[in-house]
């Protein structure tokens, strides 16, 4: 299963020439990210304020085939993929009319935040709805 997140691209969103800025795009993966945990019922606010658990994203990319344009609307598909029992990434398919535009990627490690050190995932990270491809 992928989860999808539908999204219009606002004037915000683009650079002087009128093109969707790479980090904008990047940022739109990240709200769909967001999205994804609202749909597990997670409280963002508290899975934010943990002291006790931190996922923070330690690489991002992104790659665009075709450039969007503000008013546009597009659907981000997210795929995750359990990379072992502490760190997890995102992959990201962004379409515009049922047309690939771009690719994203992002890897999160969990980490207590008082020691930085890496610990395992909670297990609705490690066996969410999203992973049963």
């Amino acid at each position: 299963m992928t989860f999808i997140y539908d999204r219009k691209i606002h004037f915000a969103d683009t650079d002087s020439a009128g093109v969707v800025y790479f980090a904008q795009l990047l940022s739109m993966c990240h709200e769909a990210y967001e999205a994804y945990l609202e749909s597990l019922e997670i409280d963002l606010h508290g899975f934010f304020q943990n002291p006790t658990m931190a996922i923070p994203i330690v690489h991002g990319e992104i790659d665009f085939f075709s450039p969007l344009f503000c008013g546009d609307t597009i659907q981000v598909y997210l795929k995750f993929i359990a990379l072992n029992s502490k760190a997890f990434e995102i992959e990201y398919t962004i379409e515009k009319e049922d047309q690939k535009v771009a690719t994203g990627k992002t890897r999160h490690v969990c980490i207590n935040p008082q020691t930085r050190k890496t610990q395992s995932l909670p297990f609705y990270l490690r066996f969410g709805k999203i992973n049963d491809d």
